[in-house]
């Protein structure tokens, strides 16, 4: 059995490993969005853009937090918000992008994990989930509202089954509280997720069906449309100049 100091220096350089990873997975996927954006119509400027300034705005968010548990789970200020507005306006592919990116920034301002697998787990896959709310702009004739609430739910739910089975594998390697037995991981994964990550989806629900009610909402993706179109009939222009 690994004590605490052990385990903690096994982190540390795993983290550190994990970070330069982290770096350069960021930079390739800068560059293949950059190549992307040149060579495949399937993105444009515009989308680009609205993906760094919902980006840079989540990553700001994510900083003003309460943490009701040690060692990371952290409720704070509707910081997927901006991500998932991005992905109901761009879809879920688009979305998982940019929710990839997220968790890396999130891994990098603030790392910490025991093995590879969690890294996987809280930082690609958790916050990947945010490009199912790409999905929830299909959702027939639903209000707006309600909308955005399921497709919230859906991509926390997500998220919270990916940080359970994370969880589950911190819990057990039974170093972090050596009373703890090993039968009942499990239920000590879930309620370490059950502390925070519901208050964190209701904080993003709430903001959204607030943005929703007051049609802020409806006016961002205005803007959004109205400059796709314009950046379209731009490219169209210089296409046919050239």
């Amino acid at each position: 059995m690994f004590q605490f100091s052990q385990l903690s220096a096994v982190s540390e350089k795993t983290t550190d490993i994990v970070t330069w990873v982290s770096l350069g997975a960021i930079a390739v996927l800068i560059i293949a969005l950059a190549l992307i954006c040149i060579f495949n119509k399937k993105y444009s400027t515009s989308e680009i853009a609205y993906a760094g300034i919902c980006l840079a705005a989540s990553f700001a968010l994510s900083f003003i937090k309460i943490s009701p548990v040690q060692y990371g789970g952290s409720i704070t200020l509707a910081s997927f918000v901006p991500l998932l507005i991005y992905a109901y306006k761009f879809g879920p592919v688009k979305g998982t992008i940019a929710g990839i990116i997220f968790g890396l920034f999130n891994f990098i301002s603030d790392p910490f994990i025991l093995t590879p697998y969690t890294f996987i787990l809280d930082y690609l896959l958790a916050f990947a989930s945010i490009g199912l709310m790409g999905f929830a702009s299909k959702f027939g004739k639903l209000p707006v509202t309600a909308k955005v609430c399921i497709g919230t739910v859906t991509v926390y739910f997500a998220r919270f089954i990916f940080h359970l089975i994370s969880g589950f594998l911190y819990f057990a390697e039974d170093a972090v509280w050596a009373d703890i037995p090993a039968s009942n991981m499990f239920v000590y994964s879930f309620i370490y997720q059950c502390v925070y990550l519901p208050a964190d989806c209701a904080v993003s629900a709430a903001a959204l069906a607030a943005l929703a009610k007051t049609k802020t909402l409806d006016k961002l993706y205005g803007i959004m449309t109205k400059n796709q179109k314009e950046t379209s009939v731009s490219a169209e222009q210089t296409k046919t100049e050239e």
